[in-house]
């Protein structure tokens, strides 16, 4: 695991893009992609880029249950507003949040990721060290699944909506073993935060309890995180 300490998002987000543009030069066709604040500057040095992504695919880690794609607050919306708008890419997958049989839509999904495998993950870390929703105590070995999302996660998400009674309860999540499928994994973390969860990614045990320590035991992963994120570490 690769450490980068940068002084803001805007520097770790011009490493993260200079890190794509490589990959991309490289051969790679599918990017895997995650939503919220910390990556969005990235996406703006994307879409502020020459970069054509028009015979690249998208795999995002999550979506909400109970949200369409139309909705201000789902994931979809939000990439489309951050980054497929502005640079359509051949083909474009995320979870059907509407979806009725939510068991067929996480086996749907995990064909998905099957038949396109990921070259390029882009990850963010939560407080409490989940990656994409996959809360502390998901097993390794899980792939797509539902997830009852934390009281932590629904309190910090709640930002995003009028009322917390209106944030999801629920998402479809890529799971920890097709993340740890990825060929490559850039996490950026940044803000005080965030501190806790990235010492314990780097510097702590393995542990279902903080599900980002799993990354330890992956081949090629970066992570870019700001001093006070990386305040911690030895």
């Amino acid at each position: 695991m690769k450490v980068i300490t940068v002084k803001n998002q805007l520097e770790g987000a011009k490493i993260a893009f200079d890190l794509l543009k490589e990959a991309m030069e490289g051969g790679s066709k599918t990017l895997g992609l995650a939503t919220g604040s910390t990556p969005v500057e990235f996406y703006n040095q994307v879409v502020q880029s020459d970069l054509d992504f028009s015979e690249m695919i998208s795999i995002n880690l999550d979506e909400y249950v109970g949200l369409d794609g139309s909705d201000d607050q789902s994931y979809r919306y939000f990439m489309e507003q951050h980054l497929f708008n502005e640079k359509p890419f051949k083909e474009n997958f995320l979870p059907d949040g509407k979806a009725t049989d939510l068991l067929a839509e996480v086996k749907h999904y995990d064909s998905i990721i099957d038949s396109h495998p990921i070259d390029f993950q882009i990850l963010g870390i939560g407080a409490n060290g989940h990656i994409g929703f996959n809360e502390p105590g998901t097993s390794f070995e899980v792939t797509t699944h539902v997830v009852d999302l934390a009281e932590s996660t629904i309190q910090a998400n709640a930002r995003f909506f009028e009322d917390e009674s209106q944030v999801p309860r629920q998402a479809i999540s890529m799971g920890i073993a097709s993340i740890m499928k990825s060929k490559e994994i850039v996490l950026m973390a940044y803000g005080e935060a965030k501190a806790e969860a990235v010492k314990g990614m780097i510097e702590g045990e393995i542990t279902e309890s903080l599900p980002a320590s799993v990354l330890q035991k992956h081949d090629n992963v970066i992570v870019i995180a700001d001093e006070a994120a990386a305040k911690l570490l030895k």
